[in-house]
């Protein structure tokens, strides 16, 4: 695995005297056909050189919309599902722009989006991967930085701990799920609705580890990178409209069981000893907390 700093050198060298597009837009898709279909409207406006679609698999008309109403966009289809970060590994693979916006399917990008962000990661070689701000469909900020999983910030940083510090003005900034997100700065990871990767540097640690099929790829990403020495950056430089669990509502309680799975599969792939027994025994906590306050719902909705 290749530093940020072997990355870079490197880059240098090969792109002297080359022109390269600067952005492909990869979207990942799974039976989100009308979303999809809004998506790549809002893609094509900001004119990217290369547009593909991963479809894992899709049984609702996705992939006819993409060929009939999107002729120029690639349509990757991989009827086996090798997962979200499976799918976008292979779709990243087919693209050559240096810069690589990732996109869920349930996304709307503003027309210079490709243009701010790939400005922002230009001024910022350093910076592996920028997350632009989300807004929920009504405008409302949806927060999209987060500590890594099982570490000491996350214990006092977590969803339920976040509910708390949004009713104290004073200490809500203090959360990386709670802050203002008006400003640009590192943090330890940003959601996977909208990515502007690196090429370079997402190469560089072998990109997603398909072994998490779902949740938890892109925090493992940044992990990776930043061990290698790469920064991960979040930049309100540009909006995206991000719906949220759009496909995996269809599903929800294999995805509910896929985020146990890839949580668990974190904590013991990044840490050991007690800091593994630890972080385990809080995840064990937190679902099971999740799963009654589940069951009261249902309880209350019956």
């Amino acid at each position: 695995m290749k530093t940020m700093s072997e990355v870079l050198d490197s880059c240098k060298s090969v792109s002297r005297g080359k022109s390269v597009p600067p952005f492909a837009v990869v979207v990942v898709n799974f039976n989100t056909r009308e979303d999809l279909r809004a998506c790549l409207r809002s893609v094509v406006a900001s004119a990217p050189r290369q547009i593909v679609v991963a479809d894992n698999g899709s049984t609702d008309g996705s992939r006819e919309v993409v060929r009939e109403a999107f002729p120029s966009v690639a349509l990757l289809c991989l009827d086996e599902n090798p997962g979200y970060g499976g799918a976008a590994n292979r779709a990243i693979a087919a693209t050559s722009a240096p810069y690589v916006l990732l996109l869920n399917s349930d996304t709307l990008i503003a027309p210079d989006a490709l243009e701010t962000l790939g400005a922002y990661l230009d001024t910022h070689p350093g910076a592996a991967v920028v997350g632009p701000r989300l807004l929920n469909p009504d405008g409302s900020l949806q927060p999209s930085c987060y500590p890594f999983p099982g570490s000491l910030r996350w214990a006092f940083d977590n969803d339920d701990v976040g509910r708390l510090l949004a009713r104290l003005p004073l200490v809500r900034e203090l959360g990386l799920r709670t802050w203002r997100h008006d400003r640009s700065r590192r943090v330890p990871w940003v959601k996977g609705a909208a990515l502007a990767l690196r090429r370079a540097a997402f190469d560089a640690v072998g990109g997603f580890d398909e072994s998490f099929f779902m949740y938890h790829e892109e925090s493992d990403l940044c992990f990776r990178l930043a061990d290698a020495g790469w920064e991960v950056h979040f930049a309100p430089v540009t909006d995206v409209v991000h719906t949220g669990g759009t496909s995996t509502a269809q599903r929800q309680p294999e995805m509910d069981a896929a985020l146990a799975r890839s949580a668990t599969r974190f904590h013991r792939k990044h840490y050991d000893g007690v800091h593994l027994w630890l972080a385990t025994r809080a995840w064990a906590g937190i679902t099971r907390v999740r799963r009654w306050q589940s069951f009261s719902r249902e309880r209350e909705n019956a």
